[in-house]
């Protein structure tokens, strides 16, 4: 394998200043010609060693490795080279942030369908609704409503497109009259969800006669849980709202009962997403082809 030397100070300069436009003022040379080195690396390596996106540069768990060896004495330097370019099977930790809605990701079989096609994957999955950039909190890809996802991100459908529910148990239904419109709803008891202490509950979203419109509901019950949420209108304490995929078994053995089915649009649904498509990572690349393959199974 032929390196060119001469790119490894510009890798370094960016590995250490995590920012292409500093890294070329360090170097004094062009931003453009820091990417087009960086490129070229990447190429040489046949993996990508910088994740960037317009808001962020991180390192990959390639490029960690690289600018490890750079440490090393030359005769180890040759060594860890071979190793990185010809790391072609799945290997490695693969870092996932994953919003709590996303049911079809979260609910087992694909995480274990793919972990044991790819036993050399380590997988660590975060489960959180903060909105903050993968890159540059060190994560290898994320799962969310396509509607939120970053322009300048790869995007791969993991479902198709998506409808919320509301339901309630049959005991709470049974006490109280269902609502018909949904401004009926300010006048029930309600759980409700937020993604933190410090923002406001989430509206909830209809449509009526073409018009989209949302409700800031004011619920009894306000929890950043939707598991607690479920139990909860299990239990009778109130109606409650997520996207079909969690309700849909609870509504096929009556459970619950869905309301307002007329007023409830269809959205984006989810994606795996992540940033760029050149020299992606084996063990990155493998879950992009389990993705697609799993949707194309099961839609």
């Amino acid at each position: 394998m032929k390196i060119d030397l001469n790119l490894l100070p510009v890798f370094i300069a960016v590995a250490e200043e995590r920012n292409f436009t500093t890294a070329a003022a360090r170097l004094g040379v062009t931003r453009s010609a820091v990417s087009q080195g960086i490129r070229r690396l990447e190429d040489a390596f046949g993996t990508m060693l910088v994740m960037r996106t317009t808001r962020s540069v991180n390192l990959t768990e390639a490029g960690e490795r690289l600018r490890q060896s750079l440490s090393l004495p030359l005769s180890s330097i040759e060594a860890a080279f071979e190793d990185i370019a010809s790391d072609s099977v799945p290997r490695g930790l693969l870092r996932i942030a994953v919003t709590s809605i996303a049911e079809e990701f979260l609910s087992g079989p694909l995480i274990a369908s793919f972990a044991a096609a790819n036993p050399a994957v380590m997988i660590d999955i975060v489960v959180t609704d903060e909105e903050f950039d993968i890159v540059d909190a060190g994560y290898d890809a994320g799962v969310r409503l396509g509607e939120v996802i970053e322009k300048d991100m790869i995007a791969v459908p993991l479902t198709g497109q998506q409808r919320e529910m509301v339901v309630a148990s049959p005991s709470y239904l049974a006490a109280i009259s269902a609502p018909v419109h949904p401004l009926d709803l300010l006048h029930h008891q309600c759980i409700g969800w937020r993604s933190s202490p410090d923002v406001a509950p989430y509206r909830w979203p209809f449509e009526e006669n073409g018009r989209a419109f949302d409700l800031a509901i004011e619920p009894q019950i306000t929890t950043n849980d939707l598991r607690l949420m479920l139990r909860l209108a299990l239990a009778g304490g109130g109606i409650t709202i997520a996207t079909q995929e969690t309700f849909r078994p609870y509504i096929e053995t009556g459970q619950l009962i869905s309301v307002l089915d007329d007023f409830l649009p269809q959205f984006p649904g989810f994606y795996l997403y992540f940033p760029q498509r050149h020299n992606i990572a084996p063990k990155l690349r493998a879950l992009i082809d389990h993705v697609r393959q799993w949707r194309q199974q099961f839609s």
